[in-house]
């Protein structure tokens, strides 16, 4: 009897390592996503229910919802990509960030 864990990984053949690996991958990709979209979903309750307070934090708000719209186009949608790639840069330009 021995204090010590057993790796069993080691008695595995390459193929079930590389298997176990993979779920082991998955399984946090997943819990990364997870805690991803509840994070999200926190954030996103906060901007519905506090009232910006400048323009800067309107345009905050602007700036998520234009991510999730251009996340949502067709990677053929050139046109309308350049047009929230051109807002952005209008909300630094005025913001003073660029």
């Amino acid at each position: 009897m021995t204090d010590q864990p057993v790796d069993l990984d080691k008695h595995r053949g390459m193929a079930a390592q590389k298997a176990t690996d993979l779920r082991r991958a998955l399984a946090e990709v997943e819990t990364n996503l997870r805690e991803l979209r509840e994070r999200e979903a926190d954030l996103e309750n906060r901007m519905m229910t506090v009232p910006a307070g400048s323009w800067s934090e309107a345009a905050v708000k602007a700036r998520h919802l234009l991510n999730l719209y251009a996340a949502s186009l067709p990677a053929e949608d050139t046109r309308h990509r350049a047009l929230v790639a051109a807002l952005f840069d209008e909300f630094a330009r005025l913001s003073g960030e660029g």
